[in-house]
């Protein structure tokens, strides 16, 4: 009851109930940035690994030339090691693409039908036309939503692949070009993905790139990336001098590298708020506990024990902290909900585009809260303020009834 009433401002201690208030929204604030930053990292991490992973497999096992000739025997071992779930041939090939005059970089990706439709990434986001629609024998394609823009091509339009392998002359070397028409457009959600990807059927990609019934690669799908090395660690020495295995850890490391200490580093940097807040309850606090010393001589007087009085006084910081805790999980979860809208609104005021996704890798801000860390955050945030708290509980409990009531 005596910590509930020291709560509320007495007369003449507006400026300590204001310096109170402070802390509370100081502390709201730090717990509000922790939980929003650490979630967008935490969902950008996923859905980079998702959208990467689910394009490009756990790990592939790659032909030296950019081919492998006997690879229905290597996707028959691949498909009987333990762990493996998934075995997909493919071809994949830098080329030149043009339309209408304007030529990009593309990146060639040729597999079977059912490959293709089994995809999630590509055949769940569709933006324009119908996969059905990608046969062998067509000269169809399906190209990335960036690819589709920076052209200025639409369903239905043909586009030329250039393969600058084409046929040797008494002039030189001739690039092979074939024209294809676009039957679908879809949006990985990753900008280089969107603005390269060309797929089309595996048996098109072999006639364009004059590879017989080889193919590029061959891309593995695990039980458990995680473990992805001791999984394909039996498969290495088979194809020693035939073709390289490549694991997702490998090709990624300086993404997720990156993403991991920039993860930690922000954590930290943000606690920094909470301990800035926690200081401001320590000092109302000192100036509570200076304003509260004749009550707390007459309480000392009354029988109150020195123990009594301390936990008056961490109560009140701990209500503060708290408080602080409370607002700023509702603030933190509410900023998360509506972080796009905010995303979008701040950039219609300012005129700039403040999640371009050619820098930022994905096309919208991901977020994936972990409840664990949630509640570490909580734990860290009622930590300090208990510690906080002891210093001016203390000082109370020292006072001396003595020397305060010696004059009254």
């Amino acid at each position: 009851m005596i910590a509930s009433r020291y709560l509320l401002p007495g007369k003449g201690e507006g400026f300590i109930f204001l310096v109170a208030a402070i802390s509370l929204i100081a502390v709201a604030l730090g717990v509000a940035a922790l939980i929003t930053v650490m979630s967008v990292m935490n969902g950008f991490r996923a859905e980079m690994f998702d959208r990467i992973l689910g394009l490009n497999g756990h790990a592939v096992v790659q032909g030296y030339g950019g081919r492998i000739e006997a690879w229905q025997p290597l996707a028959a071992k691949l498909k009987a090691m333990p762990g493996v779930t998934e075995v997909t041939p493919l071809i994949e090939q830098p080329l030149m693409g043009s339309y209408a005059g304007r030529v990009e970089g593309v990146i060639v990706r040729g597999m079977t039908v059912k490959d293709i439709a089994n995809t999630r990434v590509i055949a769940q986001n569709v933006v324009a036309g119908d996969l059905k629609n990608l046969q062998p024998g067509t000269s169809t394609v399906a190209i990335g939503v960036r690819l589709a823009e920076a052209l200025g091509a639409r369903i239905g339009d043909e586009i030329s692949l250039i393969n600058p392998q084409g046929e040797s002359t008494p002039f030189g070397t001739v690039p092979r070009i074939v024209a294809y028409r676009i039957v679908a457009v879809f949006e990985v959600g990753i900008f280089e993905y969107d603005k390269a990807f060309v797929v089309m059927p595996m048996q098109d990609a072999q006639v364009l790139l004059r590879l017989g019934d080889a193919v590029g690669m061959v891309e593995v799908v695990t039980n458990d990336p995680d473990n992805i090395g001791m999984i394909m660690a039996p498969i290495v020495p088979q194809v020693t001098g035939q073709a390289v295995v490549v694991d997702w850890k490998t090709s990624n490391s300086a993404l997720f590298s990156a993403l991991v200490v920039e993860r930690t580093v922000m954590f930290w940097v943000l606690s920094i708020i909470i301990l800035v807040a926690v200081f401001n309850i320590l000092s109302s606090l000192i100036m509570l506990v200076r304003a509260k010393t004749r009550d707390i001589a007459i309480l000392r007087t009354m029988g109150a024990s020195r123990a009594a009085l301390m936990r008056v006084f961490v109560t009140v910081g701990t209500i503060i902290g708290g408080l602080g805790i409370g607002l700023g999980i509702v603030l933190g979860f509410t900023l998360l909900y509506f972080r796009q809208n905010i995303i979008d609104g701040v950039s219609k005021l300012t005129g700039t585009d403040l999640w371009d996704p050619s820098v930022r890798y994905l096309s919208d801000l991901p977020a994936k809260t972990d409840p664990l860390e949630v509640v570490g955050i909580v734990l860290l945030a009622l930590l300090l303020s208990f510690l906080a708290t002891l210093y001016p509980a203390w000082k109370a409990a020292s006072t001396d009834p003595v020397q305060v009531l010696r004059y009254e």
